[in-house]
């Protein structure tokens, strides 16, 4: 089957369509996991491949959206979602179980479960940007505004830090 027409790939398709976004959606060589790779394919900043982590905070699911040379900040998670408790990384049998997403193509939009959104206010850097489209080897493009209207997230400049080693995502 090709990578754009399997079913999580239509589920985002469909979210972008029911958000009013451009929903064409591509297919890369690189793994949209691997940013800095992504991004040479792309032909853009590593910055505009977006990253999207989930995090528990005691017994709720999170979504964290960073750029694709940040790194969420877990110790700030608590007190920009207003939650309490430890802030841990599910496996990736959860995130998928949560999500609706494999391993690798965990998108911001079309998500099975509606999880509270943050989105790293250093996004606004870009006036284009590059999330996962329900598989690694498939992206849309989108703006930060886009990133608002398809997940209703809030906006934090204290989620993301620059990374500590240019070659870690």
């Amino acid at each position: 089957m090709i990578k754009t027409e399997n079913e999580v790939v239509k589920r985002v398709r469909d979210a972008l369509k029911t958000a009013g976004q451009p929903h064409l959606v591509r297919t890369i060589a690189a793994s949209a996991g691997a940013t800095q790779d992504a991004a040479q394919e792309l032909g853009v900043e590593r910055g505009q491949v977006v990253k999207a982590r989930v995090y528990a905070i005691g017994s709720r699911y999170v979504m964290a959206v960073v750029a694709g040379d940040r790194k969420v900040r877990e110790d700030q998670l608590p007190r920009i979602f207003n939650m309490g408790g430890a802030v841990l990384r599910p496996g990736p049998d959860l995130i998928s179980a949560v999500t609706g997403f494999p391993k690798g193509g965990l998108s911001p939009a079309g998500m099975v479960a509606n999880l509270p959104i943050c989105l790293d206010a250093s996004l606004k850097r870009f006036d284009k940007l590059f999330a996962v489209a329900g598989d690694r080897h498939v992206v849309f493009e989108t703006s930060v505004a886009g990133l608002k209207a398809l997940t209703g997230g809030l906006t934090s400049y204290a989620l993301a830090e620059p990374l500590d080693d240019e070659k870690s995502s």
